[in-house]
């Protein structure tokens, strides 16, 4: 297994929708693994596949909150279906928008569809942590980042840090 290289804001790459596995083959394995292993590495409790720049529609999260146990599930093509309520998610941050947290709204609950590892299919009715890990790792499958949902000021003050770190590492 390898860990794999996060992309960060403001890698164009992240902003593309990601395309449906067809083929649950020996390769998705091997990406599911290195996902896995990244997203420990780092840490963090998910991760999407467009995170290490692969364009497939894969997440694998880890809504375990014990470090010592690396348990890990994986959705391919995922879903949402339907949501309900709307909570704040407090202080909501990501692997790929390094520095920055913020509160974001989200679905208090999510009905998620995909499949496993395997090609199952799998049906998960998620609340809390898990909602708002999936909310978030699906969001990055359809090209959106956290801070399209944050208000527009402290959005436009991480873009011109990341702007100003960027110029002064040339």
């Amino acid at each position: 297994m390898a860990i794999l290289e996060i992309l960060t804001y403001p890698n164009k790459f992240l902003r593309q929708p990601t395309k449906k596995v067809q083929n649950i083959d020996g390769d998705i394995q091997k990406i599911i693994d290195n996902m896995a292993e990244t997203m420990f590495a780092v840490p963090g409790l998910g991760l999407a596949a467009i995170q290490v720049g692969i364009d497939k529609n894969i997440i694998v999260y880890s809504d375990s909150q014990d470090d010592d146990k690396k348990v890990y599930n994986v959705i391919i093509n995922p879903q949402i279906i339907s949501s309900y309520g709307e909570i704040i998610h407090e202080n909501e941050g990501c692997l790929s928008v390094p520095d920055l947290r913020a509160d974001v709204k989200r679905a208090k609950q999510v009905f998620v569809e995909g499949f496993d590892r395997d090609g199952k299919p799998i049906n998960i009715e998620a609340e809390g942590l898990l909602s708002f890990i999936f909310q978030h790792e699906m969001d990055h499958l359809n090209g959106i980042l956290f801070i399209d949902k944050i208000s527009p000021l402290k959005r436009e003050l991480y873009k011109r840090r990341i702007k100003k770190l960027l110029k002064n590492e040339k």
